[in-house]
């Protein structure tokens, strides 16, 4: 394979890639980082990637590992620091989350435990089927089906605390 074709196969994928990463990493420059990182090691492996089912599978499960990785690190205390001090100030993406609901939804996102907030970002951010997702995640269906319930349930939950709605 290359160069033309690995850019051909990869690059329209690379978005996602870079949400999953930012869901987790939180900060942009980790996020395109990781998405870097994950690219280095698909062209090094880029004889087996014609091999797999589905390389954009593969390569957001390689995605995946990877910020989890780096947040289990040693730099995850530098990253914590990074997340406290987070603050988004792109015109880019406050026009993308310019609905108040949506920036409060990512943001009770991001206090989900990693394997839901994940679920929830492949599913229902990245439109990705059960099926699927239960392959990236080494899982199955149903595991998946109930991880994104429990997800749904927490950011519903806080929603209602945030807004009260249905009291009163």
């Amino acid at each position: 394979m290359d160069k033309t074709e690995f850019i051909a196969l990869v690059m329209p994928f690379k978005d996602r890639l870079y949400r999953l990463s930012k869901r987790i990493l939180v900060s942009k420059d980790e996020a395109e980082d990781a998405v870097q990182e994950v690219f280095l090691k698909l062209w090094s492996g880029k004889e087996n990637i014609e091999n797999y089912k589905n390389p954009e599978a593969f390569a957001i499960t390689m995605t995946k590992n990877y910020c989890l990785d780096r947040l289990k690190s040693k730099q995850a205390s530098n990253l914590k620091i990074v997340h406290s001090n987070y603050q988004t100030s792109e015109n880019i993406e406050k026009k993308i989350e310019a609905n108040d609901g949506v920036e409060i939804v990512f943001k009770i996102m991001e206090t989900l435990p990693e394997q839901q907030k994940i679920v929830l970002q492949l599913r229902d951010v990245e439109q990705f089927e059960f099926s699927e997702i239960a392959k990236m995640l080494d899982s199955n269906e149903t595991a998946i089906r109930v991880t994104l319930s429990r997800a749904r349930k927490t950011v519903r939950d806080a929603m209602i605390k945030k807004y009260n709605y249905g009291i009163g």
